[in-house]
């Protein structure tokens, strides 16, 4: 910061000649339309000042006394005025705050957390006129150019000072205050808001250009003096980066070009907070109240807590939108997202204020394959009319074949998918897979967020009309690369030993079909290590199957070379039940071998990125377990915590 060539004298008078009384204020009053400031004293003033202070000011304070004698901010500041060079005085702290920061520093306070506490004892005050607040600024925050940090406090709010980096800091966030606060009225127009509003129609312009991270900056100037449309524009530019990021587009869900787009979008997170009948009733008035139908409103709530909104707009878009759908529904993520980038210079925008397809990301099948780096690739590639350079395609997010299942499934987390199964069948479409081993009358459904699919578990009364014994799964569907149906459950419990029904079996009346369940170890301790289990069926008879379980392999059939255990995790002839294998090698390494030679010996694989973060249709299975053979029994127990 140079405050040698900041012209404080051209900036203050530009910030005379553009004011006029705020709207609280009467246009007659003398005090409001007298000047702002006063004749700085020069440096004699300023120096007269540090030699009753006892300490050199910082420079862009010390600029600022000599061009001006002090300032009337504004009423919308809280600090009303700001006192000339005879009126600054040390703060002392007089209402005895240092001692309440220093009582909440704890055991191990950061050096922000302890400078803020001393602040008060040290600070310089400089305002006259206030709303219970102070400007303090505060020698022990200081940088390298010299400057003092600047906190205001507002003694009504309860809240932590804002602290601005320099004064010069605090006056310019002020002018672009001043500014905020009139920006509303149509009588408010002098050079400076031209010439703001020139700016944000050419970062529009970039935008869809897709030169975003240029348009960012003049966006963001714009929207700090508070041009009107600015906030909207550098909003959904902000969305794209941070797609998970809350952001409401306000009056704008009440507008006819916009709302099909937008009222999806702002409703999306009130799903997603799940704040109950209250929550969506909330949000319905809300949005009535900014225009939006009643009945649009509710319809699609409604529609997105069923997950069948669908987001379809006009046009060459709106048709690649939705085989977009079509092919992330099937598990293909990442060629959906091929089809969507290919059509995407194709959108046209329903208005000038609409600078993407936001309305993409209430979508439940599409809207999570927008990730950061693909809204980053979104905005950078022209639209609507746009004519920059296409940019380089973001890489896909999918890797190859099965060995992502023992990884951790997202950035956020540390775990893999402890406990799966799937059944895959080669040729199938889902809805004959959901045919051969769905409970009757099962067919998938409308699409689920990953996260969100749960299972029925083996525990008894876990869903009405079960038998205990019976464990059947709500499976996630789609099609592999390789032309498999699959049918996924990540929340898979204990192998049932001999008690397994393989519903591989049933899923190959027509062909091949496999079946891989990987029990989850015994992490309470002293348990039994996790499990792995394949097997493999063709027109609905069992081939050869294996169980490994720790360094113990259990197997039956005429088990593949390729598959075989004994070659894939060493030692042992490979003959007989109950042989050992493996020995010294961990779980996740005997898994990964395992799951290696699926994808290379069958060609199996499956879609990470729709079976953790996407969403896929969804049906429930048959039972797992068969049902007790004649003169066998089971025992059911159940556990009550009684409190003394």
């Amino acid at each position: 910061m140079n405050e040698v060539s900041f012209d404080w004298h051209g900036f203050l008078r530009r910030w005379q000649e553009e004011w006029v009384p705020d709207e609280d204020e009467d246009p007659d009053d003398e005090a409001a339309l007298a000047p702002l400031g006063r004749p700085g004293g020069g440096e004699a003033a300023v120096a007269a000042a540090e030699e009753r202070l006892g300490r050199r000011l910082p420079p862009s304070y010390r600029a600022f006394l000599a061009a001006s004698d002090g300032w009337r901010v504004g009423q919308s500041a809280g600090i009303y005025r700001l006192g000339g060079a005879a009126d600054v005085d040390w703060f002392r702290d007089p209402f005895g705050m240092a001692p309440l920061y220093e009582e909440n520093l704890g055991d191990d306070p950061g050096e922000e957390e302890v400078r803020l506490a001393g602040m008060w004892r040290r600070a310089l005050r400089l305002e006259t006129d206030s709303d219970m607040s102070h400007a303090l600024l505060d020698p022990g925050d200081s940088d390298a150019d010299g400057e003092w940090a600047l906190y205001v406090y507002k003694g009504w709010s309860g809240e932590y000072p804002d602290r601005h980096p320099s004064f010069r800091a605090y006056m310019e966030a002020m002018y672009r205050e001043f500014h905020c606060s009139r920006a509303h009225r149509s009588d408010f127009v002098n050079a400076t808001t031209r010439a703001r509003d020139a700016e944000a129609e050419e970062g529009r312009l970039l935008t869809l250009d897709g030169r975003y991270e240029e348009a960012l900056v003049l966006l963001e100037g714009a929207a700090g003096f508070g041009r009107p449309g600015s906030a909207f524009l550098l909003g959904q530019v902000r969305k794209l980066l941070a797609p998970g990021a809350s952001w409401g587009p306000g009056h704008l869900v009440g507008d006819p070009a916009y709302g099909p787009e937008l009222l999806p979008l702002e409703a999306v997170q009130t799903v997603r907070q799940n704040g109950g009948p209250n929550g969506d009733e909330r949000w319905v008035t809300t949005a009535v109240a900014r225009g939006a139908d009643r009945e649009d409103a509710e319809a699609v709530l409604g529609a997105l807590r069923a997950g069948s909104h669908r987001y379809a707009p006009p046009g060459a878009w709106g048709r690649a939108v939705a085989e977009a759908r079509e092919t992330a529904l099937r598990g293909a993520t990442d060629a959906a997202w091929r089809v969507l980038r290919e059509a995407l210079p194709r959108w046209e925008a329903p208005g000038p204020l609409l600078l993407a397809p936001l309305g993409l990301l209430a979508d439940p099948v599409l809207g999570p394959l927008v990730t950061p780096e693909r809204g980053r690739e979104l905005l950078a590639t022209p639209r609507a009319g746009g004519t920059g350079p296409v940019p380089v395609p973001a890489p896909d997010l999918d890797p190859p074949g099965l060995v992502w299942l023992t990884e951790p499934v997202a950035p956020w987390t540390r775990r893999p998918i402890d406990g799966y199964r799937c059944v895959w069948a080669e040729g199938l479409d889902p809805a004959r897979l959901s045919a051969l081993i769905g409970e009757e009358g099962a067919e998938p459904g409308e699409p689920v967020h990953a996260p969100w699919i749960r299972g029925y578990g083996s525990r008894p009364g876990a869903r009405e009309g079960l038998e205990p014994w019976e464990d059947r799964a709500v499976v996630a569907v789609g099609v592999t690369d390789e032309g498999w149906a699959f049918a996924f459950d990540r929340h898979a419990h204990r192998l049932p030993g001999e008690r397994l029904r393989s519903p591989a079996v049933d899923a190959s009346a027509t062909g091949r079909a496999v079946m891989v369940w990987r029990e989850p170890g015994d992490v309470s301790g002293g348990g039994s290590p996790a499990a792995f289990h394949l097997s493999v069926a063709e027109n609905g008879e069992e081939l050869y199957a294996f169980t490994v379980r720790g360094t113990e392999v259990r197997r039956s059939g005429a088990i593949p070379e390729a598959l075989d255990p004994a070659l894939l995790l060493g030692s042992g002839d490979g003959g007989g039940t109950g042989e050992e294998y493996g020995d010294g090698l961990d779980e996740t390494e005997v898994e990964r071998r395992l799951l290696r030679a699926l994808h290379a010996g069958l060609g199996l694989s499956l879609p990470r990125f729709a079976l953790t973060l996407g969403g896929l249709r969804t049906f429930a299975t048959r039972s797992w377990t068969r049902a007790p053979h004649a003169g066998e029994g089971y025992a059911v127990l159940g556990f009550v915590r009684h409190r003394p």
